[in-house]
């Protein structure tokens, strides 16, 4: 009997098998899917298509706008625009209303009106065996040439920086999702102030790539999601071709973020952590950007550095090891049970 795969993403080696299978036909894709590479890339002579989907799978409470701000931080981490966004509205049987496809869609127009993105298309159906809404949210936007970012132009020296901290969507889904279950471990203000994570530090980092690129020499850019920090750096050196130092104390997470994910057995580098932005910056403008980002009230660490090219690994440097690579998101340990 062949074993099950576990929930969450595919494991590296079986993404990479199915990747390499992918057709590509049109020379004017000029990036295609790859680790670590979160959008496609379409030359239309003038200026680059940046083309991303993403599904929104844990999000139950403000589903809409979730799906608008994530799929947004992708394409930020090209320093492109989104423009316009394509969604499928998955609803359950059996537990839909006229009022919940309305309150999900108000959702979607509203986060999407906010950043000025254009609905294009949109399917939306009630579908068996599902037990909550799932929707996908495609975005394409576009970027001027010179100003494309991937983090394939990531290079040894530059530093490695992190925005907010981690995890902040693991903070905010286990607060909102299971309240009952921190009744003892948070105050009722800690549990209110963890729900509200998903805008205070905020999931989006559209304004955080922004300010990093108008401030310095941005080399790459990624925005981690499930797997966590830990997935993210794997993939940030997949993607760029280099080996990856970083130092585990200089990672920041908040108090209320720790108390939660030891209260749900949870590794903080492991957990999905939508919110923070990896960025390589050369090094001698990490400071500029540093400050920048501070001074706009978005704090930004300097968590490590990238070593060696043509050698793929991330290196914990204050634990003398290797960072492993997860197999699945911490937080799909709970969610699965």
């Amino acid at each position: 009997m062949k074993a099950i795969l576990p929930t969450g993403k595919l494991r590296p080696d079986l993404l990479k098998s199915v990747i390499q299978k992918a057709p590509i036909f049109d020379p004017r894709l000029i990036l295609g899917p790859g680790i670590g590479l979160d959008c496609g890339i379409v030359d239309i002579g003038s200026r680059y298509l940046i083309m991303k989907t993403d599904p929104i799978t844990f999000a139950t409470e403000e589903i809409g706008w979730y799906a608008v701000q994530i799929t947004a931080n992708d394409i930020a981490t090209t320093g492109a625009k989104p423009v316009w966004m394509m969604v499928t509205a998955l609803f359950p049987e059996g537990k839909t209303t006229d009022d919940l496809v309305l309150k999900i869609t108000d959702q979607l127009f509203a986060a999407a009106a906010d950043m000025q993105i254009s609905l294009a298309n949109a399917h939306t159906e009630i579908t068996v065996g599902l037990d909550r809404p799932i929707l996908i949210c495609s975005m394409i936007g576009e970027v001027s040439k010179e100003k494309l970012i991937t983090p394939a132009g990531a290079r040894p020296g530059d530093d490695l920086l992190l925005t907010k901290g981690i995890p902040i969507e693991g903070t905010a889904l286990l607060a909102k999702e299971f309240p009952d279950r921190l009744k003892t471990v948070l105050t009722d203000s800690e549990l209110l102030q963890a729900q509200a994570y998903t805008h205070n530090p905020g999931i989006g980092v559209s304004k955080d790539a922004a300010i990093a690129v108008a401030s310095g020499r941005v080399t790459g850019m990624h925005d981690p999601t499930e797997g966590g920090l830990a997935a993210a750096l794997w993939e940030f050196s997949e993607a760029c071709g280099s080996r990856l130092e970083i130092d585990t104390d200089l990672i920041p997470i908040s108090s209320l973020s720790k108390k939660i994910c030891e209260s749900f057995q949870l590794n903080p580098l492991n957990t999905i952590a939508s919110g923070s932005l990896l960025l390589s910056v050369h090094g001698q403008d990490s400071e500029n950007v540093i400050r920048a980002l501070t001074e706009a009230g978005i704090p930004c660490a300097r968590i490590g550095s990238i070593l060696l090219a043509q050698e793929t690994a991330v290196w914990v440097r204050n634990e003398k090891r290797l960072l492993q690579w997860p197999e699945q998101d911490d937080i799909t340990k709970f969610y699965s049970a």
